[in-house]
This record gives C-alpha cells, sequence and structure tokens, in this order.
C-alpha cells in the first residue's frame, strides 16, 4: 500500500477530472442536496489521497471510489441531524434533461437508499448487475432483488402520478 506522502498529487487530480461528475452525481441521488454532495465528492477524494491504496487498474479505482461514496452518504444519512432533514424539495436537477426524465429521477431519489443506489449504478451509471455486486459487496441476487423491489416502487409511484 503506498503512503500519501509518496503519491504523486497529478494522479489525485487526473482522478477527479475523471470521476468527480459521476461521483457528485451518486451523492446527490444518495443526499438530494447539491451542497451535501459536493461535500461528499471532496470527501471521496480526501480518502483518496489519505489512504493512497494501490488500485489494479482504472475499473477498481472507480468501483473503490463509488463504494466510499457510497459508504459516506449512508453514513450521512444516517446521522440523527440528517434524518430530520427534508432536502428534495428546494433540489437542483443537474442529471435531468427534460420534465419526464426529471420526474423519474426525484421519484429514484425519494425511494429508499438501498434501492436508489442500485438503480442508480445501473440505470444512470450503466453497470452490470456483477459490477454494482463487487462495488456495493453485496451479493448478485441482493441486487437483483433491489433492482426489482425498485422498479416495482417505481411502478406504482409511476402509476400513481398518472392516475392524478
Amino acid at each position: 500500500m503506498q503512503r500519501s506522502m509518496t503519491r504523486p498529487g497529478q494522479h489525485v487530480m487526473k482522478s477527479y477530472e475523471q470521476y468527480a461528475e459521476m461521483l457528485f452525481r451518486i451523492a446527490l441521488v444518495h443526499l438530494g442536496s447539491r451542497e451535501d454532495a459536493e461535500e461528499a465528492t471532496q470527501d471521496t477524494f480526501i480518502k483518496l489521497m489519505e489512504k493512497a491504496p494501490a488500485f489494479q487498474d482504472e475499473e477498481h479505482q472507480k468501483a473503490w471510489l463509488i463504494r466510499v461514496i457510497t459508504n459516506h452518504c449512508k453514513n450521512l444519512l444516517g446521522r440523527g441531524w440528517r434524518k430530520r432533514e427534508v432536502k428534495l424539495e428546494g433540489m437542483e436537477p443537474a442529471a435531468a434533461g427534460n420534465p419526464e426524465e426529471l420526474a423519474v429521477l426525484q421519484l429514484v431519489m425519494a425511494m429508499p437508499v438501498k434501492y436508489r443506489t442500485v438503480i442508480h449504478l445501473y440505470y444512470y451509471e450503466d453497470y452490470p448487475i456483477q459490477k454494482i455486486s463487487e462495488i456495493l459487496r453485496i451479493s448478485e441476487s441482493a441486487v437483483k432483488m433491489r433492482l426489482r423491489r425498485g422498479r416495482q416502487l417505481l411502478k406504482l409511484e409511476l402509476e400513481g402520478a398518472e392516475s392524478e
């Protein structure tokens, strides 16, 4: 394992340029707040500098970063003060292009974290089930189950929205 003092800063800058936008989107889906997502993204890169893990390749690094920010977001959501906040109403939709996409994105963001995470990684980041399983360190069957239940929740919400 490399120490942070031996890791060149250029590597972190390159990683930031390559993955910061994706990590921000993941954090935004989890946290529902632009400010919190920016902070979580920064914290993830600080952990990259501090821990300076040795990666096998770029995919390994990308998966590590996604796992770190996902866990960081879960920790933030689990804190007592955060549970009392409602951030979705004032959130700016950074990833949505049209009103339909925005509506679906808002429904995804309102889902429980365990469903929201797999749906975001599968549909927005184009990860296959096996890779999501590796990133989140859960079984492939758990990923499939969360995808299925998440889709069911979305379907119910979309049907409810259409009937109103």
